[in-house]
């Protein structure tokens, strides 16, 4: 890189630079009023190196001697303005000390969701910043997402006292109307819709009178169903009992899969019927085939296998939808953390993981029908320190990621880019 490249470089720096000590509080508004030119007529500030007058005086930008240092003062302000308006349309942590305001010594100081990765990993998703369109109806802890294809709709549960339980948006962004009624503690949502109704089911891990129990509502937010022993934890399966259940996935024939167990008496998997009979089941705690240390998450695939996010050994496990038998697991791919939830891209080619504490969601490859084979991560999205993804969902029409947050406290929507998905991106 020749001189003026650096130097150029170097003004891009600088701008990032005064963006920042403003944004965490090491600058007055004054400081930087017009960027890193002086307000006023009559003083002159230095930017990048270079004395700029204010854009009123006659000793300004048109009567500017040197036209290379005006194009340095003009990178220094478009560094500037980059990070500002990073600060205005992304969720990143920017955390300094403030022993007064945290016991974790950390204050939060201006609210990011941006983070710069230096990999040459090409990039499939992109974050869509404008969803939703009014962030500001995120009022509590967002614990998971659930989106109906069909109806085009997006359910969010949060958690929080005196706010509204279930906010319903469109997939663009729309806010739509909320619910509460008979929500306690939400852990996990799945919506679950026909031509002829439209259903929302969530697992509650409250310990209230309607908590450890799995219930169905309309879309409206009306209580249809109640699976388990209203505010009663148990391991009993008749009648059936819940401890904690953390995730369901609701397939076309009305087959019913949970996975039982956020840190409860239970660390089990079952099938449901249509009819709520019991077709099989695993249930027990362990580190072997088909045992279970904190099943998170349930999805199935469209070759009739079925996934479990198994957080606590850190690895995904796999069985045969119908007959409940161990097909294989996946542990080399989280070495450092475990799953906290699982799906499936529309075409079937990818499985989406997030992964809690380590703040990343990764794209792993599908294994083929007949194999189960070693996990392979083709892409990741890394999010910012601290904002900790729980459960995903992906739009089952235009293969959209949605993730809740619950250290961001926010629902974040990532979407192809198009050409690398060329069955589902759209216009």
């Amino acid at each position: 890189m020749g001189r003026p490249g650096r130097r150029w470089l170097l003004c891009c720096i600088t701008g990032f630079a005064f963006a920042f000590l403003w944004l965490t509080g090491e600058l007055s508004s004054e400081d930087v009023s017009v960027g890193c030119v002086d307000s006023t007529v009559e003083r002159r500030r230095r930017c990048c190196g270079v004395e700029v007058a204010g854009l009123g005086s006659r000793t300004g930008w048109s009567q500017n001697p040197h036209p290379g240092r005006t194009a340095d003062v003009l990178l220094c302000l478009f560094g500037f303005k980059s990070l500002y308006m990073m600060h205005r349309r992304f969720p990143v942590f920017f955390l300094s000390p403030d022993p007064t305001t945290s016991p974790n010594n950390l204050q939060v100081l201006r609210k990011f969701a941006f983070q710069v990765s230096w990999t040459t990993e090409e990039i499939l998703y992109r974050l869509d910043v404008g969803w939703p369109n009014r962030p500001e109806y995120f009022t509590g802890t967002t614990f998971c997402v659930a989106i109906d294809s069909l109806s085009g709709l997006v359910y969010v549960a949060q958690r929080g006292d005196n706010i509204p339980k279930v906010l319903v948006f469109t997939e663009d962004g729309y806010f739509l109307r909320s619910w509460n009624y008979t929500v306690d503690t939400p852990h996990g949502i799945f919506a679950a819709s026909t031509l002829h109704e439209q259903s929302v089911w969530i697992t509650d891990v409250g310990s209230g009178s309607y908590g450890h129990t799995i219930k169905k509502y309309n879309s409206f937010g009306d209580l249809v169903q109640v699976l388990g022993t209203p505010g009663k934890k148990g391991t009993g399966l008749t009648p059936l009992q819940f401890d904690n259940p953390a995730e369901l996935y609701v397939a076309d024939t009305g087959d019913i899969y949970i996975v039982d167990g956020d840190g409860g008496l239970n660390n089990r998997l079952i099938k449901l019927s249509q009819d709520f009979m019991i077709l099989w089941l695993h249930g027990e705690r362990g580190t072997g085939p088909a045992k279970f240390n904190i099943p998170h998450s349930v999805t199935v695939d469209s070759a009739g296998r079925v996934w479990i996010a198994d957080r606590g050994n850190k690895r995904i496990q796999v069985f045969d939808k119908d007959t409940g038998e161990w097909l294989g697991a996946w542990n080399n791919c989280f070495t450092e953390e475990g799953p906290s939830s699982v799906r499936f891209t529309p075409d079937g080619k990818y499985v989406i993981v997030a992964q809690l504490n380590l703040s990343r969601v990764l794209l792993v490859a599908a294994p083929p029908v007949g194999s189960i084979g070693n996990c392979s991560v083709i892409n990741t999205i890394q999010l910012a320190d601290q904002v900790l993804p729980h459960l995903l969902d992906v739009s089952g029409k235009t293969g959209a990621i949605y993730v809740a947050e619950i250290g961001a406290k926010q629902v974040q929507k990532y979407v192809p880019v198009e050409g690398y998905f060329p069955s589902f991106t759209h216009s």
